[in-house]
């Protein structure tokens, strides 16, 4: 199967917005859906002045308790009130769309909250009719839980419910009961609330730990990670070989029932979270026949150290997994990982940025990476986020979810009042107030290349050729479309490279460099990369 490329979502970028840090517009210290329609211009306004996206994911906006500050949905068919209502939506909807922006919002179908209509149903009673709504399993016979499991989040998977003498499965908290997927009604239920948002005009979703949402029907002990002394006690989910709990061969089957369904409505985008144990593994998720997520998150750039071959060797292997026809994404930051900046270092996310926004496959950028946004500090009374409370402060994951910087001003533009997080360290600085005005800055940098990638086929749909090079410090490759040849180059190191390689021609002309501050012909034998420097060459005939 060949592929094409006629989709949106295979030529455009997509920019993720975590909705309380993004802006807040109405002085309660959370971002909201206003404060994101307040600053659609910044994210393109058909300009070079914008940022140019083509498409916003925004983390889940649904009524919500807000135990995992939105991944415990308690209506999957409104908005929470903090963010706005349906009206305040439909408007963004609508404002989005005359400027060129896809909505894509956080499809949550693994689990509800212990709130919602359908769980206090199912908890009534051992014979309610919701009752198979949900897993419940009866003790062993010590009392204990049905099996070995272990939740994300600490402790055993299985909480105990003294009104029906059950226990209860939970991958997560024990406020986010799992769905029984095995369950038509559970199936055709959330298939309805598809519907709903689709028929709003929702562009797509981003599915939620979408391998998890069909468990062994046995209910089967996980087998123990050999050595595993060095996780914590209670951190069972990480003692476990997760053979039994997730990556069912049945997810399949709802899949392509999703895919199905969102076909129906033309041209939407499934993207799904699939953290896989091997790259085959990953790639099962587009389907035997193409027919499954359009688009697999592929995370595998967030866990590498920053070094040319190893980032090289991700890049390869995901060229050589991908199925015939699909099509691959990249990820560097989301809002549950430490931020670039910090994991790299600062002077590494421009090249960061260029790797990005030039390989064959679908960016998405993380809110304020465009910036250079560092991890907050938070101390810990200032946690809140449930993994960081649960299993140490080092596994919080608030450090990458401070509010967004937009100026200066005091809690940097984002509230008037103090934010549900603290603003992160250098935000006087990194800010987008101030970058606007430099020429040469980061944000600068991010226009360029998503106005160069948009623009240049090779760029956005072109194969892809990686080009050995004298330099180990440097990762070269040939993005390539009809005609056009473009050669990129990056300097993971911090000290000047003279890379050599075969590319067949002598010339070039120098598009694009990292420091913004040169364009020039080369001489593709006698080419010298600043420290931390990546270039875009524009071949010549």
């Amino acid at each position: 199967m060949t592929a094409s490329y006629d989709k949106w979502w295979q030529t455009g970028v997509i920019y993720q917005i975590y909705p309380r840090s993004f802006m807040d517009s109405n002085g309660d210290g959370i971002g909201d859906l206003q404060g994101i329609i307040d600053k659609l211009d910044y994210l393109n306004n058909g300009t070079p002045d914008s940022l140019g996206i083509d498409a916003i994911w925004m983390n889940p906006i649904f009524p919500s308790p807000m135990a995992d500050f939105g991944y415990d949905i308690s209506d999957y068919r409104n908005v929470e009130a903090i963010f706005g209502d349906l009206t305040t939506f439909d408007r963004l909807i609508t404002q989005a769309h005359q400027r060129n922006i896809r909505i894509i919002l956080d499809f949550v179908p693994n689990h509800t909250s212990d709130q919602h209509p359908w769980f206090i149903e199912s908890r009534l009673s051992r014979d309610n009719p919701r009752r198979e709504w949900y897993i419940w399993r009866d003790a062993k016979s010590d009392g204990s839980p049905p099996n070995n499991w272990g939740s994300m989040f600490g402790g055993s998977a299985w909480s105990w419910d003294e009104e029906t003498s059950q226990y209860y499965l939970h991958l997560f908290l024990d406020k986010q009961p799992d769905l029984n997927w095995r369950n038509p009604q559970v199936q055709e239920a959330m298939s309805d609330v598809l519907r709903f948002w689709l028929d709003r005009g929702v562009d797509g979703f981003r599915m939620d730990v979408a391998s998890y949402i069909i468990k062994d029907d046995k209910f089967r002990d996980n087998p123990p990670i050999p050595k595993a002394e060095h996780v914590p006690s209670n951190d069972l989910w990480g003692q476990q070989e997760h053979i039994f709990d997730v990556h069912r061969p049945e997810v399949q089957d709802i899949l392509r029932q999703f895919r199905h369904l969102f076909d129906s409505y033309g041209d939407r985008i499934t993207i799904g979270e699939v953290w896989a144990e091997s790259r085959e593994q990953w790639a099962t998720y587009f389907g035997e026949k193409l027919d499954g997520l359009h688009l697999p998150f592929n995370f595998d750039l967030l866990f590498k150290p920053w070094d040319a071959q190893i980032i090289r060797e991700s890049v390869d292997e995901l060229e050589a997994i991908l199925p015939e026809g699909a099509w691959g994404n990249y990820v560097l930051g989301s809002h549950d990982v430490s931020r670039l900046a910090t994991r790299f270092g600062r002077r590494a996310v421009r090249v960061a940025a260029m790797l990005l926004l030039t390989l064959r496959g679908t960016p998405t950028i993380y809110m304020g990476e465009e910036l250079g946004m560092i991890d907050g500090v938070i101390s810990l009374d200032q946690i809140q986020d449930p993994q960081g409370l649960n299993l140490g402060a080092d596994r919080s994951r608030d450090v990458c979810r401070t509010p967004f910087q937009w100026s200066d001003d005091r809690y940097a533009g984002f509230s008037t009042v103090t934010p549900w997080l603290p603003i992160a360290d250098g935000y006087t600085t990194c800010n987008v107030k101030q970058q606007q005005d430099d020429a040469t800055s980061i944000l600068n940098l991010y226009k360029r290349l998503i106005d160069l990638r948009k623009n240049t086929p090779a760029l956005n749909r072109g194969i892809y050729q990686p080009i050995d090079s004298t330099s180990e410090n440097c990762f070269a490759y040939q993005r390539e479309y009809k005609d056009q040849q473009y050669l990129v180059i990056l300097n993971f190191s911090d000290v000047v490279q003279n890379p050599l390689f075969q590319t067949g021609q002598k010339n070039g002309e120098l598009v694009l460099s990292t420091e913004l501050d040169c364009q020039d012909t080369v001489e593709l034998n006698n080419i010298t990369l600043r420290a931390n420097e990546g270039v875009i060459i524009k071949m010549m005939k």
